[in-house]
């Protein structure tokens, strides 16, 4: 009595505990918004992300390379010990002996500043101007990078969500199935008592209840593991709630049908094909880049300073600086580079043609996808109305079989094994419909429609 007491008040005093920390609500999502989720917080989207961000800092640097660029410089040099500068004997005093060893005299003084500013600026360089030309292409590409990140999330979250939704609808099934069986062998056991049947129908209703739980376990693990691969695809933190709002029930088959059944494919809307477009704009780009190095470079620049000397460094600040300015017009003129840029064209064109035949091969590996995705979705449409078919003949065999039972003209084996079939044709059912999904998840991904941007 006196633990009865203490379990009870442990038990009060835990539930006060709880009240203190509501469990937090799940957030339910649509198959969209768990897309448009994912396309905020999938951390492969943040890297694609982040490379365009790093395109726009490329983009930045290759302009700057024709922007005017300054420079300042401030040196102090104390001559320790100051370089002599050899003159011919003789030189200085015209008696000196001809054969008279070199005069060596001090070159310098010990303490020597100068200030400097220095302004250069490109005038002409072909591959600059090709560069910037290159820059809007690059940011191209980086954009449309970003976009097949995205595409190949949304297929990954879509997948994964109908993965959710089905496995979800089996154990809905299967605890309808358990409680079906379960008011079966209350029954089958009132029977018994009264005479009416053997035990050994009962056991056998209770083999066939432990299968069932034990099968509702494995499902309910399968939920759990598609919900975490969800909460993953999606860039949700592992622990956090999530609730599914669609129906798998409520998809418009015949809707489906209809898309299926178009066959209006264009190259263009596959974003694979559109990077392989900018790739050969940019390899253009490239070329034509190799090629302006035949060009003259110009280039000007301009220098501005004060420099001084002084025996003592106290004297170095206090004698005057003398200004200094120098104005430079490079001219850079390439005359014979040894044939090093004609083979740098030729690797050019190679590149090219490379980026043409994948630009056919990717067509021939889209036809095939599209070609691929139609029939598995044909034949996905029949494999779901043959299982809808049989679902509905299990359900009625099922119906049959127990009235036959209660009235003493079937066997228990009979309930059993009809039991054992509707289950088998649930399964097949749900595996269909997700079939179905899948397959039109594919094909949408074949025609470039399964994700664009908004």
């Amino acid at each position: 009595m006196k633990n009865e007491q203490r379990i009870r008040r442990a038990l009060m005093l835990l539930a006060i505990v709880i009240s203190f920390f509501p469990a937090r609500a799940q957030e339910g999502y649509s198959l969209p918004q768990a897309v448009e989720y994912a396309i905020k917080h999938n951390l492969n989207i943040k890297n694609a992300q982040l490379d365009a961000v790093s395109a726009e800092a490329r983009i930045g640097e290759i302009r700057a390379a024709g922007l005017p660029q300054v420079s300042a410089a401030v040196a102090l040099t104390n001559n320790i010990i100051i370089p002599r500068f050899f003159l011919p004997g003789g030189s200085l005093d015209p008696n000196t002996p001809k054969d008279a060893p070199p005069a060596a005299l001090e070159f310098g003084i010990p303490w020597q500043g100068s200030a400097s500013a220095n302004l250069n600026q490109l005038i002409f360089n072909g591959s600059y101007f090709i560069g910037l030309k290159a820059a809007a292409t690059y940011r191209e590409l980086a954009q449309k990078s970003t976009t097949s990140s995205k595409v190949q999330v949304a297929e990954a979250v879509t997948k994964a969500y109908y993965s959710a939704q089905v496995a979800e609808e089996r154990a809905k099934l299967l605890d309808l199935n358990i409680s079906r069986v379960d008011s079966l062998m209350r029954e089958t056991k009132a029977m018994n008592e009264s005479g009416f049947v053997e035990l050994l129908d009962v056991n056998r209703l209770e083999v066939q209840i432990n299968n069932l739980q034990t099968e509702r376990q494995k499902v309910q693990n399968l939920i759990e593991l598609s919900y975490a691969l969800l909460r993953y695809q999606m860039g949700m933190p592992a622990n956090e709630p999530i609730k599914l709002t669609d129906d798998i029930n409520a998809v418009d088959v015949e809707s489906l049908r209809a898309i299926s059944t178009g066959n209006d494919l264009s190259y263009e809307n596959r974003i694979e094909y559109s990077l392989l477009n900018t790739q050969e704009k940019l390899a253009g780009l490239d070329l034509r880049n190799i090629r302006s190095g035949y060009l003259p470079s110009v280039s000007a620049s301009l220098g501005y300073g004060y420099n001084a000397g002084a025996d003592k460094f106290s004297q170095l600040f206090t004698n005057n600086w003398f200004p200094n300015m120098v104005l430079a017009i490079n001219l850079n003129i390439p005359i014979f580079d040894g044939f090093s840029k004609k083979y740098q064209i030729n690797q050019k064109k190679i590149a090219i043609d490379k980026v043409k035949n994948n630009q056919t091969l990717l067509k021939q590996s889209i036809d095939l996808e599209n070609n691929q995705a139609s029939i598995n979705i044909k034949n996905a449409f029949a494999t779901l109305e043959t299982q809808k078919r049989n679902l509905t003949l299990a359900e009625e065999i099922v119906r049959v079989s127990k009235i036959k039972y209660k009235e003493g003209v079937g066997s228990n084996i009979e309930v059993i094994n009809a039991e054992s079939s509707l289950k088998e044709a649930q399964t097949n059912y749900f595996t269909a419909l997700y079939d179905l999904m899948i397959a039109k998840v594919d094909l949408s991904r074949a025609k470039g429609e399964l994700y664009t941007e908004k």
